[in-house]
């Protein structure tokens, strides 16, 4: 508190009222209401800056903490609110674009990451329905499991036979497409004021602009239409062939269940995959999915 202090009598920031949430201190003071925490990616907003792009509130600069202008939020349905932040997304990435020359070892790192954790996944579902089909009587979790399986492996079917084909067409490139990804997308982090805003860039970095799609896609599956959302960030920033089949290998990798002592968490889990799984499907395109299964017969 007494760094806190120091800071705001350096920038003559005279207090009236404060309030904690989380890790960040808003204060009311002489010049305004702000958010104060500390600095974690100094330099973020300076690239931004470079790039044109300066959706973000105004801040105070400081060595050590992030003093922010606090913004007043307009009340808007929250489906125009996830179109807005998808269009702000791909204007991010496309301000922030840049090819940069690869190993071709990073992808096959990649590569062998994925494919270890869906041969896990296959062998860890294929010995739990095992073990749960040799029960006399199932649970309630158990037996919910065991009629959704059929799902679970039909996702590591695809996922295992399309990250082969993802391989083979860049294992021999030697450039690849970078951008600065939010990397903490929600909508508690999206403010339209004045205008379109991204807040809490702590964990924003560079790399693959698949990743902020998957982690949106991994929050909000199920309360938003995202075929739809999809195709509006690709009409502003269409993604290449290789980073749309990655993305959907990513979203196709079923979560691991486990089950605990509370069957009715258990049921809600298993449930929640199962329908998860099934949106994905109908979200990956049917000529994927008619690909996948003419290759396993």
């Amino acid at each position: 508190m007494k760094d806190l202090i120091n800071v705001l009598k350096k920038h003559d920031l005279r207090t009236n009222s404060y309030e904690t949430r989380g890790n960040c201190v808003i204060i009311r003071s002489n010049k305004g209401k702000y958010v104060l925490k500390k600095k974690r990616n100094s330099d973020i907003f300076n690239y931004l800056d470079s790039r044109s792009f300066n959706y973000y509130p105004k801040y105070i600069n400081d060595d050590d903490y992030l003093i922010m202008e606090y913004l007043d939020e307009q009340k808007m349905p929250i489906e125009q609110k996830m179109l807005d932040l998808i269009n702000l997304v791909s204007l991010l990435h496309n301000k922030t674009t840049y090819y940069s020359n690869v190993d071709i070892d990073e992808y096959k790192k990649n590569y062998e990451e994925l494919k270890g954790n869906i041969e896990y996944l296959r062998n860890y579902y294929d010995g739990l329905i095992t073990n749960i089909e040799s029960k006399i009587y199932m649970s309630p979790s158990e037996l919910l499991l065991a009629r959704g399986i059929s799902i679970i492996f039909s996702a590591l079917n695809y996922s295992d036979y399309k990250l082969d084909h993802w391989y083979k067409s860049v294992k021999d490139k030697n450039r690849r497409r970078y951008v600065v990804i939010h990397n903490n997308l929600s909508l508690d982090h999206f403010i339209r004021g004045k205008n379109l805003y991204l807040i809490s860039w702590d964990n924003a970095k560079v790399d693959l602009p698949i990743y902020d799609l998957y982690k949106l896609y991994k929050k909000y599956a199920f309360d938003f239409d995202f075929k739809y959302l999809i195709q509006k960030y690709q009409k502003n920033y269409p993604l290449l062939e290789e980073e749309l089949n990655l993305f959907y290998i990513l979203i196709s990798i079923p979560d691991k269940i486990e089950f605990t002592d509370n069957t009715y968490n258990d049921c809600v889990k298993i449930e929640n995959l199962i329908d998860y799984l099934y949106k994905t499907e109908s979200i990956i395109s049917p000529e994927n999915l008619k690909d996948t299964k003419q290759n396993q017969n």
